[in-house]
Formats: C-alpha cells, sequence, structure tokens
C-alpha cells in the first residue's frame, strides 16, 4: 500500500477491537486449546438459548484454501441448504459473511444456520489477519496483536478474501453449481461490515485515486454495527455511491469506547443515512434494537442482557431472511412485515 498521512483504514477495526476485548478479557482463553475444548458448550448454550433449525435442513463443510498470490490462507464454513426431493439441482442465494476482529469462522452460527435452512447459502470467513488468532500468546502483546489486526493493509486483504472464497466456491464443479452467482449479498458485523461495504462500492481516497475493492457480483449488503471508515472523511464520500439494496442493523446501546475515541450508534445510522437508495432496486432499512450491545450481534451470549440478548439474535436473523428474500425472491413487504411483529424490540425503523 502507498504510505498515507491520513489514518489508517482499517482503524475502524479497532471499534470492534475494544469492544470485544473489554467484554471477553476475562473469558478470553490464553490458549487456542482452551477455546477448542470449549466450542462444544458454547454452541450447545446457544442452541439453547436461540433454537437452531432441524440440522437435516442444512449442510455444513469446512473448507480450506490458499491464495497463492497472496500466500494467505482463506478459511470458510458454508452453510448450504439441504438438497430437497425433486430440488437437488436449484441454485440457491449466497450470502458471504465477514466476522468482526477475533473472530472466526465458527461465529455468527445463529445466522448461517437458520439462513441456510431457510433456503440460503452462507459461507462464513475467517481473516487469518484479524481472526481469534489476536486472543492467544502473551497477555501483554495482545494491544500490539490487536493494532496490527487493523492495519490498512489487513483491512484490504479481508476485502480480497471474500472475493477469492468467491471464486473458488463458484468454480468448484460440485459446490459451484448448487449457488446462484447472480444472486450473492455481502454481510458482516463491525470490522465485517467495513469489509462488506469495499465489496459493495466503497470508494476510499488514496493518493488522488481510489481504491476500488468492488466485487460486482455482490449484490446487496447485510451490515450489523457498521463502524464509520475511521479518518477518512465524510462518509458520504466514500459510501454514497453504493447502489445495492442494504440493510443497517443496530443497538441504541451499540456503543464502541477505548481511550481517546467512541463511536455511538449513532454513527450507524450515520452510515445508513450516508448510503445511496438511488433507485427503487437499491432501496435501503435500518432497525434499531433497543437496548443491546455491539456484540449483541455475535454469538457471545448474555452481553446486551440476558433476556435481550437472544431476542435481539432471533429478530436478527428473522430480519435477515426477510431481507434477502426480498431481494432475491422478490417476497415484497417481507422486511414491512418483519418490522410489525417485532415493533416492541425496536426504538426506530
Amino acid at each position: 500500500m502507498p504510505a498515507s498521512n491520513r489514518t489508517p483504514l482499517a482503524l475502524t477495526l479497532l471499534t470492534a477491537c475494544a469492544a470485544l476485548a473489554t467484554l471477553a478479557a476475562c473469558s478470553a482463553p490464553t490458549q487456542q486449546s482452551a477455546w477448542e475444548s470449549r466450542a462444544p458448550s458454547r454452541s450447545a448454550a446457544l442452541d439453547a438459548a436461540v433454537p437452531a433449525p432441524d440440522a437435516s435442513r442444512y449442510e455444513v463443510q469446512l473448507l480450506d484454501w490458499q491464495d497463492a498470490s497472496r500466500n494467505r490462507p482463506v478459511l470458510a464454513k458454508l452453510y448450504l441448504p439441504a438438497k430437497l426431493l425433486g430440488q437437488a439441482d436449484k441454485a440457491v442465494p449466497l450470502v458471504v459473511f465477514s466476522h468482526g476482529i477475533g473472530g472466526s469462522r465458527e461465529g455468527y452460527s445463529y445466522l448461517g444456520k437458520h439462513w441456510a435452512a431457510n433456503g440460503v447459502a452462507v459461507l462464513h470467513l475467517q481473516h487469518v489477519g484479524s481472526d481469534r488468532s489476536v486472543w492467544f500468546g502473551n497477555p501483554v502483546q495482545m494491544v500490539t496483536r490487536l493494532q496490527s489486526a487493523a492495519q490498512e493493509g489487513e483491512a484490504l486483504n479481508r476485502a480480497k478474501d471474500a472475493s477469492f472464497a468467491l471464486d473458488k466456491l463458484l468454480a468448484d464443479k460440485g459446490l459451484g453449481l448448487r449457488i446462484d452467482a447472480n444472486r450473492i449479498a455481502a454481510a458482516g458485523h463491525s470490522y465485517g461490515a467495513n469489509t462488506s461495504m469495499l465489496l459493495a462500492g466503497a470508494q476510499v481516497r488514496r493518493d488522488g485515486g481510489a481504491l476500488n475493492l468492488r466485487d460486482s457480483r455482490v449484490k446487496a449488503a447485510l451490515l450489523l454495527s457498521a463502524p464509520p471508515f475511521y479518518g477518512e472523511g465524510d462518509p458520504k464520500a466514500i459510501i454514497g455511491g453504493i447502489g445495492v439494496p442494504s440493510l443497517h442493523v443496530t443497538a441504541t446501546e451499540d456503543d464502541i469506547k477505548i481511550p481517546g475515541y467512541s463511536s455511538g450508534y449513532k454513527d450507524r445510522e450515520e452510515i445508513f443515512e450516508a448510503m445511496s437508495a438511488q433507485t427503487a432496486l437499491a432501496a435501503k432499512s435500518l432497525a434499531v434494537f433497543k437496548g443491546g450491545s455491539h456484540s449483541v450481534f455475535t454469538d457471545r451470549l448474555g452481553t446486551g442482557g440476558l433476556q435481550q440478548n437472544p431476542q435481539i439474535k432471533l429478530a436478527t436473523r428473522e430480519l435477515g431472511l426477510a431481507f434477502l428474500q426480498e431481494v432475491f425472491e422478490g417476497q415484497e413487504g417481507a422486511v414491512k412485515r418483519w418490522q410489525t411483529e417485532h415493533a416492541h424490540l425496536l426504538a426506530r425503523f
């Protein structure tokens, strides 16, 4: 990347870093084996709080790729709708999901399972430069690891991970035939929302030119807790030209606070307002839940309120599905019907 006097693009991710680091400091594992050993119990607890669909309705595959051009592993977990009788050759829409800092392909499983069980494939990426490895190792060096994960080069690599993963998945002689390449959405939480906006057409200026990571295959964007592109100026100049349908989800306590920097849920609303809605096909929606937290949209339980947490998760997965059905299946009014059903949870829609 060319040198720049601007604050690095990926410092947006320090928003997610701070939130997760603060909330997970007491429980984050010091060894990867500890995390792995606790994963089944974490998953069972999540499925109990946010009932998962019948496992016969979806398939799961782990995919380990290597991008030779960047010497970078690209890991993914694919949730795929189960083949139904008489529909073995039916191609389905796809969501490419990007995690927040410190996450992995195992996260946001309540979304992947539900959407796949209802006819939408979900490819959960793991970005090796900003994944859960930041939590492991010498605790004294954690800040350094987080800062490294938040460098501009990693922000750009995350978007390249998604495009590379799409290339590999669609070229697969088996899996690729089950994906409709004309119905692909980018989705993500926090840092992952920034990644999704880059794929959808966000333009960051450097040395008189634009860093363009737009992937033309992305036809919609689903953004959870989207932080601003910190240090990059007017958000309209960056995301105003995004012309795909977008869904924005946040909560009134979706706050990020670190020494010298804070970002409240109003920043998420600003992202919503700045993004283009140039045509009827590029309609945008915003849902603001009451309460919650920045990490309530992850697989973590408890954060944002013991009762509120599972309610927001259940509502979010239903809203995401309604959005995807409206965009890709032509089910007009699906999002509006969701609003009516979940109005008691909402501060703004």
